[in-house]
């Protein structure tokens, strides 16, 4: 390589590096503006870190009108909805009491993971389990992020496993309130999507739900191949970090005890 190129190369990277500092800064710049904007229309908003803030920032592509609005919007909500500011494990007993989700690992880009068995999940029908269950998400939802948060990541991995589930099980109010509470409260959260032990029924299931997702996050489901579950995870997910029940070393943790 002659010095000429070498300089060309060298001036190339250093315009890459003052490009991203000025993305960076910017993106400081709107997170400032945010906040000084919600703090302002609400002041309970000091409360609520910059983690919270960026998601809301990111998911409205720096808009910061548009993310103002959809932050404040999630604030009312989260008062309404968890007023004592956390959810209880005695508000979910009988979403608990299933052993449906589990959360320990993480992927090779350090995201945590979580583990769902909706053969385990028992359709909810009565107004009052949907509020349970509703309670449960959020009650997962905030385990989830403070996970990230501790490990300096801002999105998650899931694992959906649809072993030994079947048309008693399906759930389609269920599932488009999961969709609900995280595309309008926890945006951009979800990195990654892995469909397992899918049966065939599931296809016309998504027929019918996937018009409902928006494209953005249609994007993140990956539907693997049943013969290849555990060669597919190994591209993502490291051996010693994997679940035992997919061929890995690691052994499922219950929500509730993570």
């Amino acid at each position: 390589m002659d010095n000429n190129t070498k300089e060309i190369i060298n001036e190339e990277i250093k315009e890459e590096e003052i490009s991203m500092e000025s993305c960076e800064e910017i993106k400081r710049h709107k997170l400032c503006l945010l906040r000084s904007f919600v703090e302002a229309q609400d002041p309970s908003s000091k409360e609520v870190d910059d983690h919270v803030l960026n998601r809301f920032l990111h998911y409205r592509k720096l808009d910061v009108e548009k993310a103002s609005e959809s932050f404040l919007k999630y604030l009312k909500w989260r008062k309404a909805f968890v007023p004592n500011g956390y959810i209880s494990e005695s508000e979910i007993r009988t979403e608990i009491s299933q052993k449906k989700l589990f959360m320990q690992g993480f992927d090779k880009k350090g995201r945590p993971l979580v583990v769902v068995f909706h053969g385990r999940h028992v359709v909810v029908k009565k107004k009052e389990r949907i509020e349970e269950f509703k309670r449960f998400m959020v009650y997962c939802m905030d385990k989830v992020c403070a996970r990230m948060r501790d490990n300096g990541q801002e999105q998650f991995s899931f694992i959906s496993d649809f072993a030994e589930w079947g048309l008693s099980k399906n759930d389609i109010n269920g599932c488009l309130t999961v969709l609900s509470i995280l595309q309008d409260f926890y945006p951009e959260t979800l990195a990654q999507v892995y469909i397992v032990n899918q049966p065939y029924l599931l296809n016309t299931i998504w027929k019918i739900v996937s018009p409902l997702i928006r494209n953005n996050t249609k994007e993140k489901f990956v539907f693997v191949d049943n013969k290849k579950v555990t060669s597919r995870l190994l591209q993502d997910i490291d051996m010693d970090q994997l679940p035992e029940i997919y061929g890995g070393k690691l052994p499922l943790v219950p929500v509730e005890e993570c």
